[in-house]
């Protein structure tokens, strides 16, 4: 690989890491609500509920039950988003697999530049696509979580 070569594919490597950052701060930002609502609401809820379990009246092993039975929501709530939020990154990262597919392809049947042209727009196509999909996730969230606006 000669020097230009090198130097426009490091270029293409910067772009789609912008990019790439681009939907994780727009992950961050529309997801924020849901992560306060999860760390502040939920966890407060969890921590009065599990001060109340403290009775002297209670043994150790009622007490843990108690402790654990107050820590359900606030578990089901991070799972609940774990999950919606690898589901999203798995659609992403096959999104962005088929942009590399079609690069290594167009490679082979084109020249390099062309094919660095189409990659990006792949690319700027999937992170758009991803970007979009954020505010739907959010309300399915909120949705289950019972958060209303």
């Amino acid at each position: 690989m000669d020097a230009i070569a090198a130097a426009e594919e490091r270029i293409v490597l910067e772009r789609l890491r912008q990019k790439l950052n681009e939907v994780n701060k727009a992950a961050e930002t529309q997801l924020a609500g849901i992560q306060d609502h999860v760390n502040f609401t939920l966890q407060q809820a969890y921590f009065r509920c599990a001060y109340e379990c403290f009775d002297r009246r209670r043994n150790q092993e009622e007490i843990g039950r108690c402790v654990e039975h107050c820590s359900v929501p606030v578990h089901n709530a991070q799972h609940l988003v774990q999950n919606e939020m690898a589901k999203f990154q798995e659609r992403m990262q096959r999104s962005l697999m088929v942009c590399q597919d079609k690069f290594e392809s167009a490679k082979l049947q084109k020249n390099k530049s062309d094919a660095t042209k189409e990659l990006e727009s792949c690319v700027d196509q999937s992170v758009h696509d991803s970007i979009n999909t954020l505010p739907h996730l959010v309300a399915k969230l909120k949705g289950s979580l019972g958060i209303s606006n």
